[in-house]
């Protein structure tokens, strides 16, 4: 039976962090009001291998005519519960920015390089163990203008879909010995350090893959005392 733990304190950064300066804007002025779930967030949608796109785990061979630039990379780990249970056959969605530091999208006005062979997103799906993997390159840093010379660490967006809508869990995965991430706020806004070394994937030597890909490990913990800090949960 599943037993409610209250997240330690220091989990969450507060909604209104003044070192994040957009959560200014986007704190709630007023006490949160509860909304019943309906069937439609309950029961559904589930999202399976229909889901996919081709190449979809794979980000450096997406684009026909190329391959991606910049230092290649397998991203893997396991997706489990408080108790080490595996979360089987779960959507997981990624995104970040290129080698350079650049999405491919039209609010992003950085002036590096846009790489033409590299879209920035992928998805895959857990198999029955919990597991999953997938092939990108190591993001760049990139200026953002929350502060003087604010710049984001090299990180990559997760996105988990359980049985519905309203199970959508959002995290970032950084990578190790990162000079920026004592600089910066997003990562700094969680107070807690272990919470906040549970964001850092580790590298991996053994599932480095010779002459191919460096590999990095980022294993996921849905809830409980090591749950992964999630963005949309408070």
């Amino acid at each position: 039976m599943f037993r409610y733990r209250r997240v330690p304190a220091g989990v969450y950064p507060d909604n209104d962090t003044p070192a994040y300066r957009s959560s200014e804007k986007r704190a709630p002025r007023e006490p949160p009001v509860a909304i019943p779930h309906t069937l439609s967030e309950t029961l559904g949608p589930r999202f399976g291998a229909e889901a996919l796109r081709a190449d979809a785990n794979d980000m450096t061979c997406q684009v026909p005519g190329g391959i991606a630039q910049g230092q290649r990379i397998l991203v893997h780990g396991r997706v489990s519960d408080e108790f080490g249970r595996p979360e089987a056959h779960a959507l997981v969605e990624v995104w970040q920015a290129n080698a350079a530091g650049r999405y491919r999208h039209v609010n992003d006005d950085h002036d590096a390089p846009l790489d033409p062979y590299f879209t920035g997103a992928g998805q895959c799906l857990t198999d029955a163990d919990g597991h999953y993997a997938f092939y990108t390159i190591e993001p760049g840093a990139y200026p953002w203008g929350n502060h003087a010379n604010a710049w984001r660490p090299r990180h990559i967006h997760f996105s988990l879909f359980g049985p519905a809508w309203g199970s959508r869990l959002v995290t970032q995965m950084y990578f190790p010995g990162d000079p920026l991430l004592p600089f910066d706020p997003i990562f700094m806004g969680i107070a807690d350090a272990q919470a906040r070394e549970r964001l850092v994937s580790c590298f991996d030597l053994a599932r480095t893959e010779p002459g191919r890909a460096l590999a990095y490990r980022f294993d996921i913990v849905l809830r409980g005392p090591a749950e992964t800090p999630w963005e949309n949960r408070s």
